[in-house]
């Protein structure tokens, strides 16, 4: 007995916890307007802090822009280096930004495709409109002076001279064909060739710079800081840190890819730009709130009528995962689109059926003539292996879904990359987690606690068939 009350102690603490965390800033939005409702104030921590629940473009408006990579005439190199260094650019500047949910991927030979939620089309421009640029940079003197690459200040753009005149050190001065190698014991290094004029400026560079290290930013972001151990004219090496770092090769692959990238001034056109209204994603969220609301209240009316009394402690279970899923997706956070909801009503139905799977074990052992509590335990035993197995069955399908949308190359069908069918997995994985913990533990709490009183000692509060049965097992023994 003690221990159900502090289990439905850590129940209701729980479940005022996550409403505490969901409950909205607009309440009269989402809830009868004919009562007033507190405003809620998100979750704030120190520096940890959660006002809303994150939206995707289809829920919270924004941009959708495509871009297309191309290079000025005269160029040399692998267009398909500078695409994917665009690429990896577009996604750092994405997320450098703090914009939720925002897609990155590629379509056809040379176009970009980039969602934006919450970006206006001209901030969308402006912040993926420009060419990356890459720099190799020194420490900023102490009486500071030259071009900061960076926002702190801390290095400065290396330059030489050219023809009498200054000339900054960037990768326009890079062959790209900078590729992976290895030293004598095996550890991976990046080798690298300059141009005629990038040569000379490379010797002038590199020789005030012996001992020191060589910044080399792209797009305004450290990538590596190598020291400069001897003058570096035609050809270089990079070695050492981070690329013989746990990650190795991985983080050599990654230099060259973003030196060959900035080696080849990719640049970036606009093809196309749509602006999704920001109304049209709001009324999307009411009425998947509405529908959502209307769906629990038929499902736990249900669940009332058919099982009675462990149907009305269901509904109960039912509305402490809806908060509990709701929390842990406004703090994780999950992004959630139209997508989103779907995977989360999906779970809910399938939370649904895991209390369903236990009662009517329950009800088997019920109508054998046994105990409520020996019914209780028997009940959940047999129902968990069935629960367990459909659960782990959509779980892996949840992995599966997230590795292809996240670009995984099938033999013969290509490559997918649909970060919606990401949103879709991810949301679907932890709603069926949490459905599985309502299931055997709040339910079995809420049930257990019923056996505390009289209600578990009438059968006809127990559900549909319990009584009836009852009492024809009793008449042929009589």
């Amino acid at each position: 007995m003690t221990r159900t009350i502090f289990s439905l102690l850590g129940i209701f603490v729980l479940a005022a916890a996550s409403l505490y965390v969901v409950w909205p800033s607009e309440p009269d939005k989402w809830l009868p307007s004919a009562v007033p409702w507190p405003e809620g104030r998100g979750v704030t921590i120190g520096d940890f802090e959660r006002k809303t629940i994150r939206l995707g473009l289809d829920l919270q408006g924004g941009s959708r822009l495509l871009l297309q990579a191309s290079l000025p005439e005269g160029s040399e190199g692998d267009i398909e280096d500078g695409i994917e260094g665009a690429l990896r650019v577009l996604r750092r500047r994405v997320d450098v930004s703090g914009v939720a949910e925002a897609e990155v991927t590629r379509q056809g030979e040379r176009n970009i495709s980039i969602q934006l939620p919450g970006l206006e089309p001209d901030e969308a421009r402006e912040l993926l409109g420009r060419t990356a640029l890459l720099q190799f940079c020194e420490a900023a003197p102490d009486l500071g002076g030259g071009t900061p690459c960076d926002e702190a200040g801390l290095w400065v753009q290396a330059q030489g001279v050219l023809d009498g005149q200054p000339t900054a050190l960037t990768g326009r001065f890079l062959r790209p064909n900078a590729f992976v190698g290895a030293d004598p014991l095996g550890n991976p290094l990046v080798q690298f060739e300059w141009t005629g004029e990038g040569s000379t400026l490379s010797e002038q560079v590199t020789s005030r710079l012996i001992g020191q290290p060589l910044g080399i930013f792209l797009d305004n972001e450290l990538l590596s800081a190598p020291t400069v151990r001897a003058v570096i004219s035609d050809r270089g090496v990079i070695e050492g840190m981070p690329l013989t770092s746990s990650e190795g090769r991985t983080g050599a692959q990654e230099l060259v890819v973003q030196l060959n990238s900035g080696a080849l001034p990719v640049q970036l056109t606009v093809l196309q730009e749509q602006e999704v209204d920001a109304t049209l994603g709001e009324d999307s969220v009411v009425r998947s709130v509405l529908a959502g609301e209307i769906g629990l209240l038929l499902v736990a009316l249900f669940m009332i009528l058919y099982y009675r009394t462990p149907g009305f402690l269901a509904a109960v279970a039912l509305l402490v995962y809806t908060l509990l899923t709701m929390a842990v997706f406004k703090l994780i956070p999950v992004t959630l689109n139209l997508a989103g909801i779907a995977a989360f009503v999906l779970s809910v139905g399938m939370a649904v059926d895991a209390n369903i799977l236990i009662f009517e074990r329950m009800k088997e052992e019920l109508r054998a003539g046994r105990a409520y509590r020996t019914a209780l335990d028997v009940g959940f035993a047999r129902a968990w292996s069935s629960i367990r197995d459909s659960n782990v069955s959509t779980l892996i399908t949840c992995f599966i879904l997230f590795i292809l949308g996240g670009g995984l190359e099938v033999p013969g069908l290509g490559a997918f990359e649909a970060p919606l069918v990401q949103g879709f997995a991810v949301t679907l994985a932890v709603g069926v987690l949490i459905s599985m913990f309502s299931a055997i533990t709040v339910t079995r709490t809420l049930m257990r606690a019923l056996g505390t009183t009289r209600f578990a000692r009438q059968p006809d509060l127990l559900g549909t068939g319990v009584r009836s049965y009852r009492s024809a097992r009793e008449a042929t023994e009589g």
